[in-house]
């Protein structure tokens, strides 16, 4: 946690996440709690990072790429059986997030990955939405759920997982925000999906992607001509590899990066939070909003990449107001809502403004 005189400052600062994996939020202990209580064997004979919480845990400090990472992701997320279990899940990050002043979050889950485990995909989303009705009632959070589809699967699968959703109503009564697509990113260009995508545009269900993060700049491009994206997930390497002409598009289309700075530390996309592109993205007049990705993996939520962000580059309080209202901005609430936290963010800006001022 940052030790600089602005910490107290980015704790109450209103925040809204972007980028959060439910299933990325499984903490080492509600894993195993889960999988003792779905008698599920952990696999300790072929990995003896399974052997305790504390193993574990200190394996998660070393990932060597983003497919080492999903190799755990995909074993954490095998617990998951019924309905208490997602619940429980989302109950435990939304009560985190509250912790840290998130006031709004849309956050992604991956259906096809425990469709394929012979779980249905209204026992997944209607635990879910059951824990955003305890978030909303009991934190006055505001949240959205996205579906995410895995690109390293057949887009078969993604179409049917797709359908499923659609035929249940869940777009049109608003239980689910938008589509997105993550997983591993290469061999697996963005024009592969557009089909999906297509198909989604013409219902008017608005899609993301995970895009720039291990891909080329040019997957950026790619999803936002082929796909057609209003959003785009990671998208570091458009600011670290791409050309002028990419950034001036992105800022003057107001498309939303939402950037995950420890993620992108512990995934070896950058070699450290100084190479992060904060600069570039404010002097660029590029939208972007600051999240944890996966927390329980990567050691850091929302505050902690606040913090880490901050004792790298020491942003002022009205560069971080420009930022949260960006941020703010680019959400998918409804007006009225990023209204109500516009002035949230002013009421905290002036008062720590004034603290400062009196120092």
């Amino acid at each position: 946690m940052c030790k600089t005189p602005l910490h107290g400052f980015l704790a109450a600062l209103p925040k809204a996440e972007h980028h959060i994996h439910l299933e990325g939020s499984l903490e080492p202990e509600l894993l195993f709690e889960l999988a003792i209580k779905n008698n599920i064997t952990l696999p300790i004979s072929t990995d003896s990072a399974f052997a305790s919480i504390e193993s574990l845990r200190e394996r998660y400090q070393n990932f060597r790429s983003l497919d080492d990472f999903l190799g755990y992701y995909y074993i954490g997320m095998s617990i998951l059986i019924n309905e208490s279990d997602f619940e429980a899940l989302a109950y435990a990050y939304f009560t985190k997030a509250a912790s840290q002043n998130v006031r709004h979050a849309e956050v992604f889950f991956d259906p096809q990955a425990h469709i394929t485990r012979g779980i249905e995909l209204s026992t997944i989303v209607e635990s879910f939405r059951r824990a955003q009705i305890r978030a909303e009632a009991e934190f006055d959070m505001t949240t959205q759920l996205i579906m995410c589809l895995l690109r390293h699967l057949p887009l078969s699968g993604a179409m049917e997982t797709f359908t499923q959703a659609k035929d249940a109503g869940y777009f049109e009564n608003g239980t689910l925000t938008a589509i997105g697509m993550d997983s591993s990113e290469v061999p697996f260009p963005p024009p592969m999906w557009k089909d999906l995508y297509d198909v989604a545009r013409e219902l008017g269900i608005r899609g993301t992607i995970h895009a720039g993060e291990e891909g080329p700049p040019i997957y950026v491009t790619q999803a936002l001509d082929v796909l057609g994206v209003q959003r785009i997930d990671h998208g570091i390497r458009a600011l670290t590899e791409g050309d002028d002409t990419l950034v001036r598009r992105l800022a003057s289309s107001k498309t939303l990066l939402t950037m995950c700075p420890l993620s992108n530390v512990k995934l070896n996309c950058i070699a450290s939070v100084e190479s992060f592109p904060l600069r570039r993205l404010i002097d660029a007049g590029v939208r972007f909003s600051i999240n944890s990705d996966d927390p329980a993996y990567f050691g850091g939520y929302i505050l902690e990449n606040y913090c880490a962000l901050q004792g790298t580059f020491h942003l002022g309080i009205r560069e971080w107001e420009m930022v949260s209202k960006g941020i703010i901005m680019g959400s998918w609430c409804t007006e009225e809502r990023k209204g109500q936290l516009l002035l949230e963010i002013e009421d905290v800006v002036n008062e720590w403004a004034k603290v400062v001022e009196e120092q």
